[in-house]
């Protein structure tokens, strides 16, 4: 039995390291690490945001948990799948069998649609807008980046400097007024993760009727 046990697993080795296989096996690492780290992410989260602001049993809870869980590690994994795909049919259509400066950009718009456009669930505007806010600050990075010697920038040297030392407290101090006045008066528009913390911070610590309800229990 050990025989054929090492003589499988000497087959898988020389599979996964020939390199006439290594291009379609990027992207089962890909569907595997996309799983796994929305697995990772996702789970702790749904574990504290759900037991602390969702009501329900102990078996619902646990079931929404591993729902929350599931969703998210899928839609990595798809998205890997669909991304590191049309990267490669992208290649495989140039001239010179090369990645091309627009492909990430094309793969990513085909993924994003498929895999988080179409739907408008909680974890994917999870998701979308957390990359959103890291586009906003990867772009201010990048004005703000000293130009090539020889080459124009975006911005002259003035504006570059007033816009790296202003970016991030703008930015941060503007998400916060903006959240805070959306929670405030249309609270109903608010991601609902984001709304049940909120409300447990900001509107819950108006009331108390005891020393227990005041320190130990918010209600």
């Amino acid at each position: 039995m050990s025989n054929l046990v090492k003589s499988v697993e000497s087959a898988l080795t020389e599979f996964i390291l020939d390199p006439a296989n290594h291009e379609f096996l990027t992207l089962v690492k890909g569907v595997r690490n996309g799983i796994v780290y929305g697995s990772k992410v996702r789970f702790p989260h749904a574990l504290v945001m759900i037991f602390l602001f969702r009501s329900g049993t102990i078996r619902q809870k646990i079931w929404l948990i591993f729902k929350a869980t599931r969703q998210h590690a899928r839609n990595l994994g798809l998205f890997a799948l669909l991304y590191k795909s049309t990267l490669m049919l992208l290649r495989r259509s140039a001239p010179d069998l090369k990645q091309r400066p627009l492909d990430p950009f094309l793969a990513g718009l085909l993924g994003g649609y498929v895999v988080f456009g179409r739907s408008r669930s909680s974890i994917n505007q999870q998701i979308v807008t957390y990359v959103f806010a890291r586009v906003a600050l990867g772009a201010a990075k990048l004005v703000t980046q000293p130009a090539p010697a020889g080459a124009g920038g975006l911005v002259d040297n003035g504006v570059r400097e007033a816009i790296r030392k202003n970016a991030w407290p703008v930015f941060a101090s503007v998400s916060w007024a903006s959240v805070m006045w959306l929670f405030a008066t249309h609270p109903d528009v608010v991601q609902p993760s984001l709304r049940s913390s909120m409300q447990y911070i900001y509107v819950d610590s108006d009331s108390w009727d005891s020393l227990r309800t005041f320190l130990w229990h918010n209600k």
